[in-house]
């Protein structure tokens, strides 16, 4: 997880969030959103997350959306990274559709120790 946090700060990607679904999926145990400012910004998002993680031998599943550069998503197995235009991540709010899915799981009993959290314990809003 370390490694996608930091390929993405390197590049200054815009609100990340990582989401722990492991209670929700059986095909991943980390959702990782962020936006980029423009296509050129997400593509090289996506590229550096997936540099990075080849750096250090975690050989990427597979990479879409490379060439429209509004919606990259990078699987690297037990984590899969979605970079986003600001307006394709409001839109399709997958943020949403992942809390509400653990608060229904959680509501019946699907999940003892559901946890869904968004970025670190140290945002802020400065920068």
């Amino acid at each position: 997880m370390g490694l996608v946090a930091e390929a993405l700060e390197d590049l200054k990607g815009v609100n990340p969030v990582t989401l722990d679904v492991r209670e929700l999926s059986n095909v991943m145990d980390y959702l990782v959103i962020c936006s980029g400012t423009s296509s050129r910004h997400v593509k090289s998002l996506a590229d550096n997350v997936s540099r990075m993680a080849k750096a250090a031998g975690h050989m990427p599943m597979g990479v879409e959306g490379e060439d429209a550069g509004e919606w990259v998503l990078v699987d690297l197995g037990d984590v899969v990274v979605h970079v986003m235009q600001p307006a394709t991540r409001d839109f399709y709010d997958l943020e949403r559709l992942w809390v509400h899915s653990a608060a229904a799981a959680d509501d019946n009993g699907d999940s003892d120790n559901n946890k869904v959290w968004g970025g670190d314990s140290s945002d802020s809003d400065s920068d």
